[in-house]
């Protein structure tokens, strides 16, 4: 097996100061590549902590990319760490500064001093082209391991493991075909309650059962190599079964994603209005480019489930739509919510059975739930499903 590592750095990342959203890309991004991860470490802006790290690594991995620690200044550390490790000299790549120059002069800016550190780079190392920004990214081999050096700006760092180091791995390892990956997302039930109903699976050898709860929904997922694809398929049905009407989409598109792609079947288009949700409809629908003509948001007001309903109705045919999802505002956890269709309009009364969760928690299952209203009416089923924690007190239809 090739043993694939990530090394991510700066003291923003270790202290979580910013989420390592590069880390997760690479990681999905090199699972679809045949090339999974084995193993992710993550160090400050420490010269010693990172040549131990780089030395400790070079005797395990094959691949090394690192992240971070590529910029202009004093605690970007992680070309001088590399040259540590190998017990050499940086030297500066004039090809690489003669592109900075350029770069800037381009842009009608003149290049700071400083960021000539950008093109200094280990005495052994080859470059790895930048081709969005300055930083120098670079590889060399350390002992067993093979390193690649990146900046830590995500589209930076993407277009060079996409364009540069990947081919560059493709040439040198024979790398397998990408392990299968079954997933489906599910609304409304337990992580225990569906591993329970799914405890009875024989699973083929190297195929996995997998669970990932993220509030609001629990995904699913069953991976294993692509020669147990006939058997995985085959246990597939099975999972579909078990999940039923509580699946809100499968893969990766997103219940959003999911909608837009009926809709714009449908030819038909959609309205918000929204008080407690506070245009979180309106912004993932938006996002999976939906057919959303407008999207309101209102200050929270105490009304009957009739009125949510009606308002919806109203804003559908002032703009010609023929789908509105409207959310009420949260009074005493209580919540109106209401889908306007060409068949008519449906409205839900829900109460929250527990107050134990954030706002924002709240407010993404509220819009989940509206969501999903939506989706189970263009699955021809009933609109009003009860999910955990919150109860159904009152049903509509106008």
């Amino acid at each position: 097996m090739i043993k694939v590592e990530m090394l991510s750095t700066g003291d923003e990342v270790l202290h979580g100061q910013i989420v390592d959203t590069n880390a997760a890309w690479l990681a999905d991004y090199l699972f679809s590549q045949g090339l999974p991860l084995t193993r992710r470490n993550t160090v400050g802006d420490n010269l010693d902590d990172l040549v131990a790290i780089l030395q400790e690594r070079s005797r395990q991995a094959d691949v090394l990319i690192v992240n971070g620690g590529l910029g202009p200044t004093s605690d970007d550390l992680s070309a001088l760490a590399a040259a540590t490790a190998k017990g050499e000299e940086l030297i500066l790549h004039q090809e690489w500064l003669a592109q900075m120059e350029r770069f800037f002069a381009e842009r009608g800016r003149v290049m700071a001093p400083s960021n000539r550190k950008q093109a200094e780079i280990p005495a052994s190392a080859g470059i790895v082209d930048n081709p969005v920004g300055t930083a120098c990214g670079f590889v060399l081999q350390l002992n067993r391991c093979l390193m690649f050096f990146t900046p830590g700006v995500p589209s930076e760092f993407k277009a060079m493991v996409d364009q540069q180091i990947m081919p560059r791995l493709r040439e040198r390892l024979a790398l397998p075909e990408p392990p299968l990956c079954l997933r489906l997302t599910t609304f409304g039930r337990s992580e225990s309650d569906l591993a329970h109903c799914l405890s009875h699976l024989q699973l083929p050898e190297g195929v996995v059962m997998g669970y990932r709860s993220s509030m609001p929904i629990i995904e699913l997922k069953l991976t294993g190599p692509a020669s147990q694809r006939q058997q995985m398929e085959a246990l597939w049905q099975e999972v579909r079964a078990v999940a039923g009407q509580s699946t809100v989409f499968e893969g990766t598109i997103g219940l959003p994603g999911w909608l837009a792609q009926q809709l714009r079947v449908r030819d038909a288009k959609l309205v918000t209005s929204e008080q407690f949700t506070a245009g979180l409809l309106a912004l993932q629908l938006s996002r999976a480019d939906a057919p959303l003509v407008t999207g309101e948001v209102l200050a929270t007001v105490s009304e009957t489930l009739e009125e949510t309903l009606r308002r919806g109705q109203s804003l559908a045919r002032a703009k010609a739509c023929e789908f509105a999802l409207a959310a009420g505002g949260m009074v005493e956890e209580h919540l109106n919510l209401a889908l306007v269709t060409p068949q008519g309009g449906y409205g839900v009364r829900l109460k929250m059975a527990s107050n134990r969760h954030s706002l924002v928690i709240r407010q993404e299952v509220c819009a989940m739930m509206a969501l999903n209203m939506l989706r189970r009416w263009l699955n021809g089923w009933d609109v009003a499903a009860e999910h955990g924690w919150i109860d159904v007190v009152e049903t509509l239809e106008l």
